[in-house]
């Protein structure tokens, strides 16, 4: 997973905010909320845009007095903080990331992956030949048969060049 949250400008990111389930709410280091909703609307507005993010703001009140502003949002009155609807999951991908166990599994998946890269471009297995899942099961066959092959070819040693006399 691509995590794009990260500012390099030296201003807080958003892991430096901590997000509270229970109530809805960023808060701020200085220990301010950002919330959705900063007031209440007759026709109440939607929560989540079309791209499927929530925003959450501070009050520009808030952060006017605020002695972190400079860090925090320079350019802005207020700051604001957008948050995906599936962030929930992507918090526990992000924990599962850190485990030796995800470690270990993200090798052995990049060695199957570099083997069908190979079948796709070097063997040009891009596409399958024969029909049916009968015909892809011997395609797949001979395929691996001839990476395996390859493999044993470099295992033995070359012969040594014959001396002319």
């Amino acid at each position: 997973m691509f995590d794009k949250s990260q500012r390099s400008d030296g201003t807080f990111s958003r892991d430096d905010f901590a997000y509270d389930h229970k109530r809805d709410c960023y808060i701020c280091p200085a220990g301010k909320e950002l919330r959705q909703r900063q007031k209440i609307y007759r026709m109440p507005r939607p929560l989540v845009d079309e791209n499927g993010m929530r925003r959450y703001r501070a009050g520009k009140l808030d952060c006017e007095g605020c002695s972190l502003k400079l860090r925090c949002c320079p350019n802005a009155p207020a700051r604001k903080i957008l948050r995906s609807v599936h962030e929930g999951a992507r918090d526990v991908a992000r924990e599962i990331a850190k485990t030796e166990a995800y470690a270990t599994s993200r090798r052995q998946r990049k060695k199957v992956e570099m083997l069908f890269a190979h079948l796709k471009r070097i063997l040009k297995l891009d596409r399958l030949r024969l029909r049916g899942p009968n015909g892809a099961r011997d395609e797949f066959h001979l395929a691996a048969t001839a990476q395996n092959l390859r493999k044993l070819a470099k295992l033995i040693p070359a012969p040594a060049p014959i001396q002319a006399t």
